[in-house]
C-alpha cells in the first residue's frame, strides 16, 4: 500500500508543475489516497484580528491597599480572601495605644486652642478700647491662629486613623480616649489579598487587606506593529472562548524590548464573570479596515513558496492556488486578505503534497 502511495505521489508530481498556472489537477480518488482533506472558509472577518495575546487586569482606579495608620496589634480580623465587602464596613480590629496618645494630642491642642481664642477676643476689645498696644492684640491674634493650626493638624490624624467626624467631636465634647482601632473597606468590592492575622503586631503603614472592585475589568493586549494600523480607541475587543466584550480605551506609543509589541489597553464590561484577574486569554479586535475582507484560516492552510503565502482553494478539477497576505498569524489561525467569494473550500490537511506538486519536486 505504501508503495502504491509513492507511486500515485510520482505520478501527479510528473509534469503537474503549475507553479505558472496556479492549477492542479487532481481526481477525488487522488486526493483521498493523498490525505488531503479540506474544509469551509471560515465567515468573512470584516475588519478584525483574531488570536491577540492578552491578559486580564484589574484597572489602577479599581484596587485599593488597606493598611495600619498606626503602629498596632491586630485584634481580631472579621474578612477573608474572595469575601464580597461592602464600603464602610470593619475589615479588622486593632489596639493601639498610638491612637490613644493622638488622641491625647488632640485634647490638649482642643484646650490650647480654646485658650487661645479667648485671649484673642479679650485683646481684641481691650485694643479697641485703647487700653493695649496693637502689639499685644496681634501677638494674641498670632497665637490663636497657631493654636488653630496645631487643633486642625490633630484633627487630621484621627481622620487618617480611621476617626469620623462624629467621633472626633464626641472625643472633643468630653468622651473617654480609647485605643481601639477600626479598619474599614474603602470601596463596594472583593478581598483579594490578606496580609495579617490575629496577635501580628504592626508597625504603620503595614499593607493589611488588598480590596478590588471587579467590574469592569482591564485587558492588556500585545499586539505586532503591523496588526495595529487599523485599530483605533474605541474599538470593540472580544475574548470569544469567555463570551466577553468591551473596548480599547489606550493605545501604547513605544515598543516593549522583548518581543516588539505594543501593548493595548481595553476595559471588559460584559462578561465580566466569566474572567480572573491575571488569566492569559486571547482577544479579537475590531480594525477600521473598510471594504476590505479578511478571513480567519486555519494555520495548516497555510503554504509558503519563494516567500509567498499562499492556500489551496478546491475546485472541480482539483486545486486552485490563491496568494493571500498575512495580517496576524496566531498561534493557531492566522487572519489573511485574499480575493475570496467566501463559498469556497481550502485544503487544511495533505498542504504538503500540494506544495511539492506546485514546485515540482520529482518531475525528473
Amino acid at each position: 500500500m505504501r508503495a502504491k502511495l509513492v507511486s500515485l505521489l510520482l505520478i501527479l508530481l510528473c509534469g503537474n508543475n503549475a507553479f505558472a498556472t496556479d492549477d492542479l489537477a487532481l481526481t477525488p480518488k487522488q486526493i483521498q489516497a493523498l490525505g488531503i482533506s479540506t474544509s469551509s472558509l471560515s465567515g468573512n472577518k470584516q475588519g478584525e484580528i483574531a488570536g491577540m495575546p492578552a491578559q486580564v487586569v484589574i484597572p489602577g482606579n479599581q484596587l485599593f491597599i488597606v493598611s495600619t495608620p498606626l503602629p498596632a496589634m491586630i485584634e481580631q480580623t472579621l474578612a477573608g480572601v474572595g469575601d464580597h465587602v461592602n464600603k464602610g464596613q470593619t475589615l479588622a480590629r486593632l489596639q493601639s495605644p498610638a491612637l490613644a496618645e493622638a488622641q491625647r494630642g488632640l485634647l490638649q491642642a482642643s484646650t490650647q486652642e480654646q485658650l487661645a481664642k479667648g485671649n484673642h477676643i479679650r485683646d481684641e476689645q481691650l485694643w479697641q478700647d485703647g487700653i493695649i498696644a496693637e502689639s499685644r492684640y496681634r501677638t494674641a491674634l498670632s497665637q490663636h491662629t497657631e493654636a488653630s493650626a496645631a487643633l486642625a493638624e490633630r484633627k487630621q490624624m484621627l481622620r487618617l486613623a480611621g476617626m469620623s467626624e462624629s467621633d472626633i467631636a464626641h472625643l472633643q465634647s468630653g468622651g473617654n480616649l480609647n485605643s481601639l482601632l477600626v479598619i474599614t473597606s474603602p470601596i463596594d468590592g472583593v478581598i483579594l489579598e490578606k496580609s495579617a492575622s490575629a496577635g501580628q503586631r504592626l508597625d504603620a503603614a503595614t499593607p493589611l487587606f488588598k480590596v478590588a472592585r471587579l467590574q469592569p475589568l482591564g485587558l492588556e493586549i500585545q499586539a505586532p506593529l503591523a496588526s495595529t494600523q487599523g485599530i483605533k480607541i474605541g474599538a470593540e475587543v472580544s475574548i470569544p472562548s469567555h463570551n466577553a466584550k468591551g473596548k480599547i480605551t489606550a493605545i501604547g506609543r513605544s515598543l516593549s524590548d522583548g518581543n516588539q509589541t505594543i501593548l493595548l489597553r481595553a476595559l471588559i464590561h460584559q462578561g465580566v464573570q466569566n474572567l480572573r484577574p491575571g488569566q492569559f486569554v486571547e482577544a479579537s479586535i475590531a480594525t477600521s479596515s473598510g471594504n476590505s475582507a479578511q478571513w480567519n484560516i486555519p494555520n495548516s492552510a497555510l503554504a509558503r513558496i519563494e516567500g509567498k503565502n499562499m492556500i489551496f482553494i478546491e475546485t472541480a478539477k482539483g486545486f486552485h492556488v490563491e496568494i493571500v497576505t498575512i495580517l496576524h498569524e496566531g498561534e493557531q489561525n492566522t487572519l489573511v486578505k485574499g480575493n475570496f467569494r467566501g463559498n469556497e473550500k481550502i485544503a487544511v490537511r495533505g498542504v504538503s503534497a500540494l506544495k511539492a506538486s506546485l514546485m515540482g519536486i520529482g518531475a525528473e
